[in-house]
C-alpha cells in the first residue's frame, strides 16, 4: 500500500542581497526595496552588464572560523548558515535534525564556482594549487557539507537543472516525504556566480541587463522596456516534513506544500518554450488535485528579458484560459535579482509567505505595457491575496536553460 503524507514547510533559512533573516527580507520585498548594486570585488571595466544582486550583509568571519572559511567555497558557506537559521526556525536544535529519518536535496546551477575558477587561475598561471581545491569546488560540495555538519545520513543528493534547480530540489524532496522515505527534508537551492569568469561569459549571451547607472531599476519583468536579468548569489533553505511529525512536536508550520510537476522543453537549449511550461504548471495542478479557479496568485520565474517574460506569460494563458486575466502575477526578481539554481528556492519562500501572511510583493520597475504580456501583473506595491471560500493558494514558476521547468503549489495551512 502507497503511503501519501500530507508535507509541510516548518523551516526557513534564506541569504539574499536583501539581508539574512526572512523577516527583514520580507519586509523589504513587500516594500518594494531593491538589493542590486554595482560590482566592486573585481574590475569590471571591459564589462557591459556591471550589476549583480550581491549578498553585502553576509560576512564569513561572522559565522566561520578561519579555518572554516579557508575551507569552504562561498557557496557551501551559504548552504551551511541557510540550514541553521531554517533549522533553527523549525525548533530543531543540535543533533534533532539529524540521523537516517532526514534527508537533504540542494539545487545549483553552478556550484562551487568560485573555487573553480581559483583552480584554474592558478594552473593557467603557473601558481601553486590547492590541496582542498576538488572537495571545495565538487558541486555536491555544499549538500554534503550540510550533511556532515548536521548529521544528515538520509538520502543527499545535488540537482543540478540550470535556474530551476532549486524548485526541483525541493519538488523531488516533497516526494520523498509524501511518500513515507524519510520525515523531514532539507532543501532548496544556492548559488554563488559573482565570479569574473562567469560574468564574463554570461555579457556574451546579451541577456544581462546593461542598465549600469541605475542598479535598482535595471531589472524590468514584463515592461516593454525591459533589456535582460541581473545576475544574482544567495540561498533559500526549507525544512519539509510530514503534517504528522510537525504537530507531534508543535513545530510551527508556514503552509502545505501540495503540488509539484517537472517537464522539458526538448525544444531549444536557451530558448523558452511556452508548451514544456504550460505542461508544467497543468502538471503540478493535476498533482495537487486543484483546478485553475483554486489559484489565487503566480509567483512568476519573470527574469526579464525579451523572450522569456512573452513565453511565461503564454504559458499561462495556455494552462489557465480566460481564468489567467484574474490571477495576480509577480516578480522578485527585480529587487534580489536572478540566482540561478537558487532563485526558485527564494522564490518558493516568497511563494509560502504570501500565502501566510496574504499579501503578494509587487514588480518593482514596470513602466511601460507590452501588448504580449498582458496578464494581471501586481506593479502598484504589495497587494493583499484577499479573502477566497478556500485555503489562499499559490504557484509558483521557475524555468531554466535546458527547458528545464518546475513547478510548485503551496497553500495555507488551517488547522
Amino acid at each position: 500500500m502507497t503511503v501519501t503524507k500530507r508535507v509541510v514547510v516548518t523551516g526557513i533559512g534564506m541569504i539574499t542581497p536583501l539581508g539574512n533573516e526572512h523577516q527583514g527580507v520580507w519586509s523589504a520585498l513587500c516594500a518594494g526595496e531593491s538589493g542590486i548594486s554595482t560590482i566592486t570585488a573585481f574590475d569590471t571595466s571591459g564589462f557591459k552588464s556591471t550589476l549583480a544582486g550581491i549578498c553585502h550583509n553576509f560576512q564569513p568571519s561572522e559565522f566561520f572560523s578561519e579555518r572554516e572559511v579557508a575551507r569552504l567555497d562561498r557557496c557551501s558557506q551559504f548552504a551551511l548558515l541557510s540550514t541553521d537559521l531554517a533549522l533553527e526556525e523549525a525548533g530543531l536544535g543540535d543533533g534533532d535534525a539529524g540521523g537516517y529519518e532526514t534527508g537533504i536535496i540542494l539545487g545549483t546551477g553552478y556550484g562551487s564556482i568560485g573555487s573553480t575558477e581559483d583552480g584554474y587561475g592558478a594552473f593557467y598561471g603557473n601558481e601553486k594549487r590547492s590541496a582542498i581545491t576538488i572537495p571545495k569546488a565538487m558541486c555536491n560540495a555544499a549538500a554534503s557539507n550540510v550533511a556532515i555538519r548536521f548529521k544528515i545520513r538520509g538520502p543527499n543528493l545535488t540537482v543540478s537543472t540550470a535556474c530551476s534547480s532549486g524548485a526541483n530540489a525541493i519538488g523531488q524532496a516533497f516526494h520523498l516525504v509524501r511518500h513515507g522515505v524519510v520525515e523531514r527534508m532539507i532543501t532548496g537551492g544556492v548559488d554563488a556566480p559573482i565570479t569574473p569568469g562567469l560574468m564574463d561569459l554570461w555579457q556574451f549571451l546579451r541577456v544581462l541587463s546593461t542598465q549600469n547607472d541605475s542598479p535598482a531599476r535595471a531589472c524590468k519583468p514584463f515592461s516593454a522596456n525591459r533589456d535582460g536579468f541581473v545576475m544574482a548569489e544567495g540561498a533559500g533553505i526549507v525544512i519539509l516534513e510530514s503534517l504528522e511529525g510537525a504537530l507531534a512536536r508543535d513545530a510551527p508550520i508556514f503552509g502545505e506544500l501540495v503540488g509539484y510537476a517537472s517537464t522539458s522543453d526538448a525544444s531549444h537549449i536557451t530558448l523558452p518554450d511556452p508548451e514544456g511550461e504550460a505542461q508544467a504548471i497543468t502538471g503540478a495542478l493535476r498533482d495537487s488535485g486543484l483546478t485553475p479557479k483554486d489559484i489565487h496568485y503566480i509567483n512568476a520565474h519573470g527574469t526579464g528579458t525579451k523572450f522569456n517574460d512573452v513565453s511565461e506569460t503564454k504559458a499561462i494563458k495556455q494552462a489557465f484560459g480566460e481564468y489567467a486575466h484574474q490571477i495576480p502575477v509577480s516578480s522578485i526578481k527585480p529587487m534580489i535579482g536572478h540566482s540561478m539554481g537558487a532563485s526558485g528556492a527564494i522564490e518558493f519562500i516568497a511563494t509560502i509567505l504570501s500565502v501566510e501572511r496574504n499579501l503578494i510583493p509587487g514588480t518593482i520597475n514596470y513602466e511601460q505595457f507590452d501588448p504580449e504580456c498582458d496578464l494581471d501583473y501586481v506593479t502598484e506595491g504589495a497587494r493583499v491575496m484577499g479573502s477566497h471560500e478556500t485555503r489562499r493558494t499559490a504557484l509558483s514558476n521557475s524555468f531554466g536553460f535546458g527547458g528545464n521547468n518546475a513547478v510548485l503549489i503551496v497553500r495555507q495551512y488551517v488547522e
